[in-house]
């Protein structure tokens, strides 16, 4: 699965050198129950339905529909020049990870191949196919593993190209699509894209969490009653900076703090109650480290 470059720069980069035994079992499983996910989203929902994926899956699928040759077969092969690479390029935790990821994938949709369809709706098997896929491919990213060598392919390629990761990405899914409406048809195709999109959306969801973090950057003449009521009543720690306004050249404290997604409603009620003029603004956050911040520790 390849819905964006994304899925490289949120791989963690992590060693099993030193790495509890708990922990490291704790990663395999997980990255052996999302690559059964995604294999049970492909052969259960897409592929009998004659829905793509993009990315190296997508070929696959093409190329298992002209040959009769099994999908797994494809996935296998095709994804194994790209665990070389990314072994030279990523390090050998990612590679060996992605290793066992596209293993038990390839088995999983060859296990599978035989086993009754859940629905033969299109829609239906468009989003469940689409929320399976994408839970199953952002647990093996949050993880620390990939079940696609797209992204590699393009990062390897940007250094020869004048586009980026996400552009090259992008340009190769859509000729899997225009591929598969020659092959299944347009409808097929267009089913697929909503797949993809769904895919895309559910990946997003699982690798950053329902406990998304966000910052927020608040400007007020209260600014210490503000951050003191952060304190108290969130529990979060804020950090005093100082702000000059450009337009009357008043010395402003600007207060900084991360906070959960549940927890954004509390803030503005905090900074209605103390300043109901005062400058607030969030920004959405993919990772926080260190500080008084707690967010799950999964590796």
């Amino acid at each position: 699965m390849s819905p964006t470059e994304l899925q490289m720069e949120t791989v963690p980069h992590v060693s099993h050198k030193g790495m509890p035994k708990t922990k490291l079992a704790k990663r395999i499983f997980f990255i052996v129950f999302g690559a059964i996910l995604m294999g049970v989203g492909i052969e259960e929902f897409l592929v009998p339905n004659r829905i793509l994926d993009g990315g190296i899956v997508g070929v696959s699928i093409i190329l298992a529909h002209l040959t009769g040759w099994r999908l797994g077969l494809f996935i296998f092969l095709l994804n194994i020049p790209f665990f070389f690479i990314g072994y030279k390029q990523i390090g050998k935790t990612f590679a060996l990870s992605t290793l066992l990821g596209i293993t038990v994938l390839s088995l999983t949709t060859t296990l599978l191949h035989d086993v009754p369809v859940f629905t033969e709706d299109l829609l239906l098997a468009t989003v469940f196919g689409g929320i399976v896929l994408g839970t199953g491919v952002g647990i093996v990213i949050r993880y620390g593993g990939s079940l696609d060598g797209t992204e590699i392919m393009a990062i390897l390629a940007n250094k020869k190209l004048p586009f980026s990761v996400g552009e090259i990405i992008m340009f190769f899914n859509i000729f899997i699509f225009g591929t598969a409406g020659f092959v299944f048809g347009w409808d097929r195709a267009m089913y697929s894209i909503l797949a993809y999109f769904i895919a895309f959306k559910m990946i997003d969801i699982v690798i950053a969490g329902l406990d998304e973090s966000k910052s927020a950057w608040i400007i007020s003449d209260y600014a210490s009653d503000i951050g003191e009521a952060i304190l108290a009543r969130l529990g979060r720690g804020v950090t005093y900076l100082q702000g000059e306004g450009a337009y009357t050249g008043d010395n402003k404290k600007v207060i900084f703090c991360v906070i959960t997604r549940l927890e954004e409603a509390k803030l503005k009620s905090i900074v209605e109650e103390h300043d109901p003029t005062a400058f607030l603004a969030f920004a959405n956050i993919s990772e926080v480290r260190g500080g008084r911040f707690k967010k799950r520790d999964i590796h």
